[in-house]
């Protein structure tokens, strides 16, 4: 588990809409049972500062962040990728949720 790494939703219910999950967690947290990850969705009516946009496996993919939420490590899949390189896009969304600049 590494922070940025992008998993498959395992569940049943949201898998449709989000397919896949960021993990946003600080390395320094990997001993914890839960990961702080946010969705990652096709929908593209988006804030461009709030819902950043990445490719995962060849399809465009925004970040759902106000969806984010806390789930035990055990309900994150397969991981796909690390999109640890788009790092300043997926701060920076998470301080505008947060600070709203």
């Amino acid at each position: 588990m590494a922070q940025f790494d992008v998993y498959e939703n395992t569940n049943p219910k949201t898998s449709e809409l989000f397919p896949y999950l960021l993990d946003i967690t600080n390395d320094i947290m990997n001993s914890s049972k839960v990961r702080v990850v946010v969705p990652l969705c096709s929908d593209s009516a988006s804030i461009k500062h709030l819902n950043p946009s990445f490719n995962i496996e060849g399809q465009i993919l925004y970040m759902s962040t106000m969806d984010i939420a806390g789930i035990p490590l055990s309900l994150c899949g397969k991981t796909i990728d690390n999109i640890g390189q788009k790092r300043t896009e997926i701060i920076d969304a998470l301080d505008f949720l947060v600070n709203g600049f």
